[in-house]
């Protein structure tokens, strides 16, 4: 018979489990400091023995990382999802830019879809929340916040989705878009006009989802995406075209 003798699990064991859980469902990101020793054994309700154990078996595993004098922290797994040499090649080629962006539609399309669907009223209260930061934000002149807060926004949907292999794979796309190595999202917010229309269409991805609407929630973001892309082409074609009015501007001077 398949039958074995059932045997306690370690407490360490289970605190791995537990910090493992939530390290997978994106709750601890990377980078994010655990509490101190002290706090985090009376919090499990485990030994520090039992705890001192779980850390050092994750940190051999590559999960947790310690900092002399500062602490233990989740490690930056997501920083090797790609090398630094291709992160350069995306950053040196406008091909990267709008296939990133082809890639963003269809998957964030379909985040949006899943959170409509599957969400808690929780997650959905958490997007909410971004948008309305959003809003707040848009009247400042400076639009770093307002850069910020729409991947925050975007984000959130993807965690609403409650697809854990979607949740890290996009975390680590957007962690290079902030760095700006797909596109400079503060230059497309610099413009009054641009901001206004990059509300309007959170605003209707925030209905749909909020509506619980699978088939709307996805054609918003979509569409909020198609524009982002329009944008950079038309951003990227001034820029051609400024090239071409200076070396004309420099020939009709030289021929004084």
């Amino acid at each position: 018979m398949p039958f074995q003798k059932v045997t306690p699990e370690k407490l360490s064991t289970s605190v791995i489990r537990q910090i493992e859980q939530l390290i997978l469902r994106g709750i601890l990101r990377p980078g994010e400091r655990l509490p101190a020793e002290r706090e985090l054994a009376e919090r499990l309700g485990v030994s520090r023995p039992s705890l001192r154990e779980a850390i050092s078996e994750m940190q051999e595993r590559g999960l947790l990382a310690s900092k002399a004098g500062a602490g233990v922290f989740v490690a930056e797994v997501l920083g090797n999802a790609f090398s630094p040499a291709i992160i350069k090649l995306f950053a040196e080629h406008e091909e990267a830019v709008f296939d990133y962006i082809s890639f963003r539609q269809d998957m964030e399309g379909l985040a949006a879809e899943r959170a409509a669907k599957f969400a808690s009223d929780t997650d959905l209260q958490v997007i909410d929340a971004v948008f309305k930061k959003m809003e707040a934000a848009n009247p400042k002149r400076n639009p770093t916040d307002e850069a910020r807060l729409d991947a925050d926004f975007h984000l959130a949907i993807i965690e609403a989705s409650h697809n854990v292999i979607m949740l890290h794979m996009m975390r680590s796309m957007y962690d290079l878009l902030r760095e700006g190595v797909f596109y400079n999202r503060i230059a497309m917010f610099k413009q009054r006009t641009t901001r206004s229309d990059l509300l309007d269409q959170h605003r209707r991805i925030n209905d749909a989802l909020q509506a619980r609407d699978p088939k709307a929630a996805r054609a918003a973001v979509q569409d909020h995406l198609k524009y982002v892309e329009q944008s950079l082409h038309d951003h990227s074609k001034s820029l051609r075209n400024e090239v071409v009015a200076k070396q004309r501007y420099e020939h009709e001077i030289g021929r004084d």
